[in-house]
């Protein structure tokens, strides 16, 4: 059975929101993720750092259960994603970099559709699209076609979709790419609007958005991680930028 937003969604009790053990991922002899291990505790925000072609979104599609896992386990509020995979999918909203957007559907009627795939009967699916349209700022354009509006706009449709069944979790994969200045402060306010209440793991190349909005950064290169702990770690010896080039360019990795 699918959870909807009026049932309850709760993690197991003591489990981390996200919990990975000794992942990995193989495309025939390529190694996208190399024995990765983490854990992230209820209401963090955790900024999944790294080069392109580092292993972030191969990692964010195994969390929420778009790809298998080749060994290691992944579990999102104790469940695993692999056989436990509607349990898992329940609590997790999921914005990926290209979110599933339809030109031809209106935000009312892309809430409504996904809504109904998630299990959420009329009534819920009402007071959630209503709700979730306030809160992303989308009420002046729920029913102008998705083809028609701008890259934030489109952006604020997808992240609506992600939070629309009320997650425990939510994942995001470079969520502010291709973006204007004024829609990335745009994106950062709406999601500053859920710390504390929800898990995030936002996953960017983008060193800006580590400063803006992470508690911790998991920085991985090459499919392994290389840290694990605050932003303000990373300076010790330089910049965030320094930083990230050091751990990201020794070819022993």
């Amino acid at each position: 059975m699918v959870a909807t937003a009026s049932d309850p969604v709760d993690a197991r009790p003591g489990a981390p929101a996200i919990e990975v053990q000794g992942l990995s991922k193989h495309y025939g002899p390529f190694v996208a993720v190399r024995n990765l291990s983490f854990s992230i505790p209820k209401g963090q925000i955790v900024g999944l750092l790294g080069p392109n072609g580092a292993g972030k979104s191969t990692t964010m599609k195994i969390l929420t259960g778009f790809i298998g896992a080749t060994s290691g386990t992944a579990r999102v509020a104790g469940f695993d994603v692999a056989s436990e995979r509607i349990e898992a999918a329940a609590r997790v909203g999921y914005l990926p970099e290209n979110g599933p957007l339809y030109a031809d559907m209106t935000p009312r009627r892309s809430l409504e559709f996904f809504g109904a795939a998630r299990g959420l009967d009329r009534s819920t699916l009402d007071t959630r699209v209503a709700e979730i349209a306030a809160q992303c700022g989308l009420e002046q354009i729920l029913d102008k076609p998705i083809g028609k509006l701008s890259k934030g706009l489109r952006q604020r449709v997808g992240l609506a979709q992600a939070l629309l069944h009320d997650p425990e979790v939510l994942i995001m994969d470079e969520p502010t790419s291709g973006l204007d200045p004024n829609q990335i402060r745009e994106f950062r306010d709406l999601v500053r609007q859920h710390r504390g209440r929800k898990t995030m793991l936002l996953s960017t190349h983008i060193l800006q958005e580590i400063d803006a909005l992470a508690d911790r950064v998991l920085l991985i290169h090459a499919g392994e991680l290389v840290f694990d702990g605050p932003a303000s770690d990373l300076r010790v010896h330089g910049s965030l930028e320094e930083a990230f080039y050091r751990l990201t360019q020794s070819s022993n990795l």
